[in-house]
């Protein structure tokens, strides 16, 4: 048992009491009252923090209209996995007495979990919100810490439930052709229910360490959240094993503190396994934000359909075309995405393509972005100026003047608010200027959606459950359909 548990609610009381079966009623203000959305907001603040404020108000509306909050927590969408860098617990390095120059491979270790966790569709702490963490507690990074501690810093992130661990390297034996052996132990801390898991280890020969990566991602998943974890052979199939030599250098460029640094380790480690595109992601993202836009589509679309960045990488990869004027090929990776998540950044981005391209869509994908989130001022600009163009002086005006009440300093919306308010239209010959003045999204928000959808899905399969009709359905029997018990509800 948890040495600590009873202290952990102290100041930072469940939102439930913790007896459990309350049964679902619909929701009412004597039940729920103002105070509660702030209640969800301020315990969850955490996990809330990555979402767009309309991201945020759904996300608490459909929790108390979904009610599976006030029954098991199983079922609670909050249910947010924090993955610790993996202390390294060896005696000695590979070449060197050393053995901290193996800390790579603790993070290693958590970067495939955090990344396996979250391609099943578990919602996943980022490796910065940890680093932020460790530094607020005055915690070392990579190091054996007690479960008090691991507790605490779950606390520091609202994660619910933490996967903490070690390695250990041992030597090969004196004339053996192998590099040594491994020794991976993992446990999972659940802060919610306090209790731990049993422990379960992997050990093999470092050669092997993607592999045995993989099986211990599976352990994991497995007791996360079980319904989620596939057969073993299929979750193994996913991921091709790694150079070693390629693993270390990308997993040193996530650790290297300046950019040149970073961008030295993932271009050996893309140089060591073409195979590998997590480096052709990062280096992608370096390229980007150094404004060299042409080396950051070349490496964004080296990344594999199977990485888990795949679709972040295609989104950026859209911003990268766009802003290298080439409007046609960003108009089709916007259009790749929204086919898989139907984010409102991407049909934003899309719709100011489109506008560059002077294809009439442009204005409906912007009304798209506008429906996701209806208070953004990007989005209304957008709108507005898709509105200007086709000639629609007042809806137009609405859109600027909703853009001025929440920016009121910004001086394209006053002034195309002011050409709507004489009818001016769009002259080409006068108004080189304003030919470019669509507003681009650069956040990526597939996380957050996941989350929405999968509560969602929660709320259907709940009310499924509660209807009458359809259990009716799955307990007869089609007429001619023999009595089978193994058959299941039909659904």
């Amino acid at each position: 048992m948890l040495t600590d548990s009873l202290s952990l609610h102290h100041n930072n009381p469940p939102l439930v009491a913790p007896t459990g079966g309350v049964r679902c009623v619909p929701w009412s203000p004597q039940l729920a009252p103002p105070s509660f959305f702030l209640s969800v907001l301020e315990h969850h603040h955490a996990k809330l923090k990555f979402m767009r404020p309309s991201l945020v108000v759904l996300l608490v509306c459909a929790t108390v209209s979904a009610t599976p909050l006030f029954a098991d927590s199983r079922s609670d969408f909050t249910q947010a996995i924090a993955v610790l860098p993996f202390a390294n617990a060896s005696r000695i390095g590979m070449s060197t007495p050393d053995p901290t120059t193996l800390d790579w491979i603790g993070e290693s270790i958590a970067e495939q979990l955090r990344e396996s966790v979250g391609a099943r569709g578990l919602p996943t702490l980022e490796r910065e919100e940890l680093q932020d963490a460790y530094r607020r507690l005055r915690l070392r990074e990579r190091s054996r810490l007690t479960d008090a501690s691991i507790l605490k810093l779950g606390e520091s992130v609202d994660a619910d439930q933490m996967v903490a661990g070690t390695f250990e390297y041992q030597r090969p034996a004196p004339g053996a052709q192998d590099r040594g052996s491994l020794r991976i132990t993992a446990r999972i801390y659940d802060r919610r229910r306090m209790k731990q898991s049993s422990e379960f280890t992997e050990s093999g020969a470092l050669e092997d360490l993607a592999t045995l990566e993989s099986h211990l991602a599976w352990r994991a998943i497995s007791i996360l959240s079980p319904e989620l974890a596939p057969p073993e052979p299929e979750f193994r199939s996913v991921r091709v094993p790694i150079r070693l030599d390629a693993e270390e250098n990308y997993t040193r460029g996530l650790l290297a503190s300046t950019p040149e640094q970073k961008e030295r380790y993932f271009i050996q480690a893309a140089r060591l396994d073409a195979r590998f595109s997590h480096p052709a992601f990062e280096l992608g993202k370096l390229h980007y934000e150094r404004k060299e836009y042409r080396q950051a589509a070349d490496w964004l679309e080296k990344v594999n359909a199977s990485d888990f960045h795949y679709r972040e990488a295609n989104f950026l990869l859209g911003l990268a075309r766009f802003r290298s004027a080439d409007y046609a090929a960003a108009q089709k990776v916007f259009q790749k995405i929204l086919i898989v998540v139907p984010l409102g950044s991407v049909y934003n981005n899309l719709g100011a393509s489109e506008s560059r391209l002077g294809l009439p869509a442009a204005l409906d994908d912007f009304r798209k972005a506008l429906e996701s989130d209806p208070g953004d001022a990007d989005y209304l600009f957008n709108v507005g100026y898709g509105f200007w163009r086709k000639g629609d002086y007042s809806a137009a005006a609405d859109k600027f003047r909703a853009v001025l009440d929440r920016v009121p300093d910004d001086e394209t919306a006053t002034l195309l608010l002011g050409r709507c308010l004489k009818k001016q239209g769009f002259n080409p010959a006068v108004d080189l200027k304003l030919t470019s003045v669509e507003r681009l999204k650069s956040n990526y928000e597939e996380r957050a959606w996941r989350l929405l959808k999968s509560l969602v899905d929660l709320k259907n399969k709940a009310a499924d459950g509660n209807d009458p009709k359809r259990e009716s359905k799955a307990g007869n029997p089609a007429p001619g359909a023999g009595a089978n018990p193994s058959a299941g509800s039909g659904k």
